[in-house]
């Protein structure tokens, strides 16, 4: 699309945007709670970043603009994992094999990821190997997408719920639960391009972003997904009875 079209539709859209905004309430779920995954992020930045503690980035290297990781931690051990070598990437591997690159006693306190789950064509075996390498006490925090649109493809694989996160690091593997939730709320529609029926429909409980915080209380050697029990990894929920679409 020519630049100037472009930019005449996003300053059209934001003049409707702001029209509308008195009404964006009215698009939010009852039932998702909200978390502010930056302000989670600053907070964890302040208490791991201290002498002693090791911090390992799953997802480091610099694709959006330069990385403030290493400042941010920069009294505590930190190193960067990607896939590709690049800037902030300290060990490259695959992060389905995340264990794998580290000695046995290898362990960290904190462990995370921030808009990398979704580009995981197997998140819950990345789960496992972040359970493996995380030291019981230690935390993990995870930032992905809840609902945005495709991007990095071919590599765009899943967006994920508050629950999906709070499934891949349940009880089961070890994990508790610190908070979990939703950000970023946004609006949406159906387009002249869909199905009849649907065409113009508004989309109600659209989040951009999905973030997890947990504590790793125990270790789970012998873990496999084959035989998870399904209560645990759903925290004792029931699917819905009644409609709420």
């Amino acid at each position: 699309m020519h630049h100037a079209l472009r930019d005449i539709l996003i300053t059209l859209f934001r003049w409707r945007a702001t029209v509308e905004a008195p009404f964006d309430r009215w698009f939010l779920d009852p039932h998702v709670p909200r978390m502010d995954h930056h302000k989670r992020y600053a907070a964890l930045s302040a208490d791991y970043n201290r002498p002693g503690m090791r911090v390992l980035e799953v997802g480091s290297r610099e694709v959006t603009g330069a990385s403030d990781a290493r400042q941010r931690f920069r009294q505590a051990e930190y190193i960067g994992f990607d896939y590709f070598a690049g800037p902030n990437v300290d060990v490259v591997g695959d992060a389905h094999r995340l264990a794998s690159y580290f000695a046995p006693a290898d362990k960290f306190d904190l462990i995370y990821s921030i808009a990398c789950f979704e580009h995981f064509a197997m998140p819950w075996v990345v789960a496992t190997e972040i359970a493996k390498l995380l030291k019981v006490g230690g935390c993990v925090f995870v930032a992905t997408h809840f609902s945005y649109s495709s991007h990095a493809r071919p590599w765009h694989f899943f967006q994920f719920s508050d629950m999906a996160l709070r499934a891949l690091f349940s009880p089961a593997l070890g994990f508790e639960c610190i908070e979990a939730g939703a950000s970023d709320p946004m609006i949406g529609r159906f387009s002249k391009l869909a199905e009849r029926r649907l065409r113009y429909r508004p989309i109600s409980g659209l989040y951009c972003g999905s973030a997890y915080l947990g504590r790793k209380m125990r270790d789970v050697p012998e873990f496999t997904w084959d035989t998870a029990d399904l209560t645990t990894l759903v925290g004792g929920t029931l699917y819905p009875t009644e409609n709420r679409d």
